[in-house]
């Protein structure tokens, strides 16, 4: 495959949000996640990599899909794998 195909834009808008909690839990009354950050995919990812491993569940990174790797709703462990990616492409 070319490397233009493959490659992924780092520079695209994203904003980086985090779910309500309470006592480290995720609220489930009806609340949706709020924005921390507005601004590219690489400043979201270095955001949430900030964050503590064990709160990561509550963050999401929200951005335009770049098929096939990433999806416009990102999370968990796929962020800290595109962490690790980034430094290779």
């Amino acid at each position: 495959m070319d490397y233009e195909q493959e490659s992924l834009n780092f520079e695209r808008p994203a904003i980086l949000r985090k779910w309500p909690s309470l006592a480290n839990q995720r609220r489930a009354n009806g609340t949706s996640p709020y924005m921390l950050v507005d601004g590219t995919l690489d400043e979201c990812i270095r955001e949430f990599m900030a964050k503590p491993a064990a709160n990561r569940y509550l963050y999401e990174i929200h951005t335009a899909p770049q098929p096939p790797l990433v999806a416009d709703v990102l999370s968990g462990e796929f962020v800290a794998e595109l962490a690790r990616l980034r430094e290779f492409l």
